[in-house]
């Protein structure tokens, strides 16, 4: 029961209704239109809320907080610039997709021969160690590529229940800086792939560019040195 309070006071009330609201199904109210498929849900609708489309937001949800659900690889993701302007994302593993970051809504399929919890079910996750990560989700012990904490929002949630060691609620002052970039923990870990990337050779582009060691480049040659004219053949000797 008490874990059950430190939930509600770490946790928006719309946010288990969105982990496990179905998309992508035809609206039943706009049917035969192109763009009919229920992949918008309403932060402001409470328990009530579900999935609509494209129209339905504009005749019902004009004046609401929406946010678009995306799919990559038939499971429900949501993009980082949206989601982290309503909720503490920090801990939840993203990814890049068609050139936008996005992060999971809820926990996929393991993999063949892995299982859940525990160091071995870790280590099976991991996969083969020429390709293991020694990073995995607290709750899914799914391989991730960076080290954060959960694979996915359902996963973080399963662990604030847990642990209560975690939130999605912002604070005042979160809100505001989530909408000049991503996340702090994000943010980090771009910065650590960014000095491997340094140490391993691959220097940023502008580093390049400026490398004190490279040759100098040899000085133009003088104008005085420079043919001139077009140059003409002597006549042959009779």
């Amino acid at each position: 029961m008490m874990m059950r309070r430190v939930a509600a006071s770490l946790v928006p009330p719309w946010l288990e209704p969105l982990l496990s609201t179905h998309f992508f199904a035809a609206c039943p109210l706009h049917p035969d239109a192109p763009r009919s498929e229920s992949n918008m849900f309403c932060l402001d609708c409470g328990a009530s809320a579900s999935s609509f489309c494209f129209y339905c937001r504009s005749d019902r949800h004009s004046a609401h907080r929406v946010i678009q659900i995306r799919r990559s690889s038939y499971h429900d993701v949501v993009r980082v610039a949206e989601i982290q302007k309503v909720l503490e994302i920090s801990g939840v593993q993203t990814y890049v997709i068609n050139s936008a970051r996005v992060l999971f809504l809820n926990e996929r399929p393991q993999p063949r021969g892995t299982g859940r919890g525990g160091a071995s079910a870790s280590a099976a996750a991991a996969g083969p160690p020429s390709s293991s990560s020694p990073h995995t989700c607290e709750i899914c012990a799914r391989s991730l590529l960076d080290p954060f904490r959960f694979c996915s929002l359902g996963c973080k949630l399963a662990g604030i229940k847990r642990n209560g060691d975690a939130t999605f609620v912002l604070h005042p002052g979160d809100e505001d800086a989530s909408g000049g970039g991503e996340s702090s923990s994000t943010a980090a870990v771009e910065e650590s792939k960014s000095g491997r990337r340094g140490r391993l050779g691959g220097g940023s582009r502008e580093g390049v560019g400026h490398d004190a060691r490279a040759p100098a480049r040899p000085p133009p040659l003088p104008n005085s040195r420079r043919r001139k004219g077009i140059p003409h053949r002597a006549p042959f000797a009779s």
